[in-house]
């Protein structure tokens, strides 16, 4: 299959705002075959109709169900459910087991309804306890590795098999560029365990800072990103690449530093600017900055065929005006338009 486009829920507009009906359709409207499922869609769902002050597993079954025969009838297919957070490596195994065991369960059970069979894992990104200093995290490569594995043998044992993702976050608290999240990858050793490839991620904890002026981390920002690269097509296996999600970030007018309108204490400052500040590739006009297309051209260029999808957080998405999943999903699709133009004058054949 060449590369299509496919998108990720949240980047059509804030979940408590939008349903994820509206959103279903708009990407219908504008020509996108695929999505990568937002588990707050699903929640806010299952909380609509729930009677309880949280929706219950049947609840978020039964809002699965919905979402599929949706699907179906849109003729939209559900590549993943994303994204499961705080998990690995927690130093509170009790929890560390509640998510395996208990949690664990129902999202297959939810893929299972979906048609998919993949979920998403996002680094973690606890930080240490502001009042005790103390990290609710360990740092041990190893104990990640274990934590991860734990899922990819629980997954292994449905029928079909459920796959699992690992992203590394800019603002992991351990795992914060795709080489650490490769190394993890090889320490878990699973058929059904391989990578989440962002070029929002790679970029913004190689290329950018916002907490500098003008956005870029440091002098070798571009000699840095270009050997990360050089390695990232040198060393990862195609296979084992799982996700590929696409996103740029806005050059803010000033660094994110305390007084800027996105900086919450405590907060690590990629994330601030992550949650506020994503764009869709080749939003120049709307500020955009980062290399992403030459992260996307590596990827491609590596073999991938599969699904190029795009991740979305912006401060847009919470706007009032009723169409911003519509306007969106327009955006997305002329990124689309751009995004297939670049690559196929780089010569990249392997486009829709």
């Amino acid at each position: 299959m060449s590369c299509q486009p496919a998108i990720a829920t949240v980047s059509l507009g804030q979940s408590g705002r939008y349903t994820i009906h509206q959103k279903l359709s708009a990407c219908a409207n504008n020509g996108f075959k695929a999505i990568e499922l937002f588990y707050d869609d699903l929640e806010a769902l299952a909380s609509s109709f729930s009677r309880s002050t949280r929706p219950t597993r049947d609840d978020l079954l039964n809002a699965a169900r919905q979402i599929r025969a949706l699907c179906d009838v849109l003729q939209i297919r559900i590549l993943n459910l994303q994204p499961l957070r705080f998990y690995e490596g927690l130093i509170d195994r009790r929890e560390r087991d509640r998510i395996a065991y208990g949690v664990i369960p129902t999202w297959m059970d939810i893929l299972d309804i979906l048609g998919s069979d993949t979920i998403l894992i996002a680094s973690n990104f606890l930080q240490p306890d502001l009042r005790t200093g103390k990290s609710p995290l360990s740092g041990d490569f190893n104990v990640i590795a274990d934590d991860l594995r734990l899922l990819a043998t629980l997954g292994a044992a449905r029928s079909p098999p459920i796959k699992f993702a690992y992203e590394a976050l800019a603002w992991g608290t351990y795992i914060s560029t795709w080489e650490a999240s490769w190394d993890i990858v090889q320490r878990v050793k699973m058929p059904n365990f391989g990578l989440a490839i962002d070029t929002f991620n790679i970029a913004g904890a190689v290329y950018a800072d916002p907490g500098a002026v003008g956005g870029r981390n440091g002098p070798d920002a571009d000699a840095n990103l270009r050997q990360s690269l050089d390695r990232l097509a040198n060393t990862v296996d195609v296979e084992k690449i799982l996700i590929v999600q696409m996103a740029d970030g806005e050059r803010l007018a000033e660094a994110l530093e305390p007084g800027h309108p996105f900086h919450i204490p405590g907060q690590p400052s990629r994330m601030s600017w992550s949650r506020n500040a994503r764009l869709f590739l080749c939003e120049e006009d709307r500020g955009g900055y980062l290399p992403v297309l030459e992260i996307l051209q590596t990827v491609v260029k590596m073999g991938w065929t599969g699904w190029l999808s795009y991740e979305i957080f912006s401060r847009t998405l919470a706007g009032p005006n009723p169409k911003t999943p519509e306007m969106h999903a327009a955006r997305a699709s002329l990124s689309w338009s751009n995004v297939t133009a670049f690559l196929g004058q780089s010569g990249n054949k392997d486009l829709e």
